[in-house]
């Protein structure tokens, strides 16, 4: 984990006006706003709470970004750009295409325990806001022309490695990317009904999440061919 804490993250999706891991300010701008997003909630997030915590004007932090939710799509954008980095490195030497498919759903899987070494935020607060708040990023009206953008091309890159390790057990599958996608939303869905909406889940299925979705991968590539 401190080997990928030290990775250099970069996020492609086109919603900063300024750069924020280019300056004090913009760094510190996501440390608070990680911080500010997993105590409030995105709707009780302000930036001028933001401002406030950083004891700086609110225009300064509308000249990184325009609005919160293109905030939270940069802040995902980053979780899943890591979320990649790991997966890679966590598959990385497994010649056998099964072995590799199974590590690679445990690695998109698992819970984040570490706060990480990147001082600018803390992974595991991330991680939470990812699990709460992610959805939000996509699910809205503007979706079509955000994803026309490059929105959300964080979250297709690691459904591609994904789905590309899904294909490598088995080529003739019909929905590889669909089955890929799955795994990574649902993790994520799985984890807040278990962390909150406990009777939508199994008893200790916060410890069993990564189980459940290589169980359901692999029965379904043990599937008769159609």
């Amino acid at each position: 984990m401190n080997r990928l804490a030290n990775v250099n993250i970069r996020v492609n999706e086109p919603v900063y006006l300024k750069d924020p891991l280019g300056t004090e300010l913009g760094l510190r701008i996501l440390e608070h706003a990680v911080r500010l997003i997993d105590e409030l909630g995105l709707e009780r997030f302000t930036f001028g709470k933001l401002a406030a915590s950083l004891g700086t004007a609110e225009s300064s932090v509308y000249r990184y970004f325009d609005n919160k939710h293109r905030l939270l799509v940069y802040l995902v954008g980053w979780y899943w750009s890591w979320r990649e980095y790991k997966l890679v490195f966590d598959t990385a030497n497994i010649s056998d295409p099964t072995t590799r498919l199974e590590k690679g759903i445990r690695s998109m899987t698992e819970p984040v325990v570490d706060k990480g070494e990147f001082g600018y935020l803390d992974l595991r607060a991330l991680y939470r806001i990812a699990v709460s708040e992610s959805a939000k990023a996509y699910l809205t009206k503007e979706a079509n022309d955000e994803h026309k953008e490059g929105y959300f091309s964080s979250f297709k890159r690691l459904s591609d490695r994904l789905r590309d390790l899904v294909v490598a057990v088995r080529p003739d599958h019909p929905y590889p990317t669909l089955l890929a996608s799955t795994v990574i939303d649902g993790s994520m869905v799985q984890r807040f009904f278990a962390d909150h909406l406990p009777s939508l889940t199994e008893k200790q299925a916060r410890q069993r999440i990564p189980d459940h979705f290589v169980h359901l991968v692999f029965s379904t590539l043990a599937l008769p061919k159609r």
